[in-house]
């Protein structure tokens, strides 16, 4: 499966790399960081993509900070790699190979769905940074669920072979050692525009059940993720 990122499949499947959504996913990370008072001189992320998600969070945080991308599809480093500047490194490697990297924040942004094995995957980042952010899709709601097409289209055109709840994201964490300090919903469905007409047709009962219980909405509509700070 892994062959996609590099054998240009996801490229053809996604060829903007998700640099529009960046932003939104950046600006919800300055969110996390600034509930809990966490001003970090150094960000890593990995499966960094395009770079775009360094770059957004960069305006939210001290000039001083410096930012690391490690990504191991050729195609997406050749494109984050023409944004490297004294700022911004990205490294055509695997984070997890790299045994002197040592970050204040690591983030795995919509990453860990996509690895075989992300037990050994979550266990071996635990000790790459003092926080860890993860951006996790829940797609395991009753309406993808009983569909069953959205989970297989997921599958063909981002490459998820892994589908969670909040529930079973948040014990995979802590079944890999981590301490879930906060997360909250996010909702690329419902907060971002640019979308097709189904998910236009599912904005107002989604936002209108997540009013009542947000919990329900993303159980039952999907359409969320779930952002993470842990240690």
């Amino acid at each position: 499966m892994e062959t996609i990122y590099s054998d240009g499949t996801y490229l053809r499947n996604n060829p903007a790399w998700h640099v529009d959504d960046s932003p939104w996913k950046a600006t919800h990370i300055a969110t996390m960081l600034e509930r809990h008072g966490i001003v970090p001189t150094t960000v890593c992320e990995i499966g960094c993509g395009a770079g775009e998600i360094l770059r957004a969070l960069s305006t939210h945080l001290e000039p001083s900070a410096r930012f690391f991308g490690y990504e191991i599809s050729p195609n997406a480093y050749e494109i984050c790699s023409a944004k490297s500047t004294p700022r911004f490194t990205f490294r055509f490697a695997n984070l997890l190979d790299d045994e002197a990297a040592r970050f204040d924040v690591v983030m795995a942004i919509d990453v860990f769905e996509h690895v075989e094995d992300y037990f050994g995957f979550l266990r071996k980042l635990r000790g790459k940074g003092q926080y860890k952010i993860f951006h996790i899709p829940l797609e395991l709601s009753a309406q993808q669920v009983l569909r069953g097409s959205p989970l297989l289209d997921a599958r063909r055109s981002v490459g998820h072979i892994h589908h969670f709840s909040k529930e079973t994201a948040l014990a995979t964490l802590e079944d890999c050692g981590y301490r879930v300090l906060d997360h909250f919903y996010t909702s690329g469905r419902t907060e971002l525009g640019g979308l097709g007409w189904k998910s236009q047709m599912m904005r107002i009962p989604r936002q209108a059940l997540y009013r009542m219980s947000p919990d329900a909405a993303a159980r039952m509509l999907g359409g969320y993720s779930l952002l993470v700070l842990a240690q």
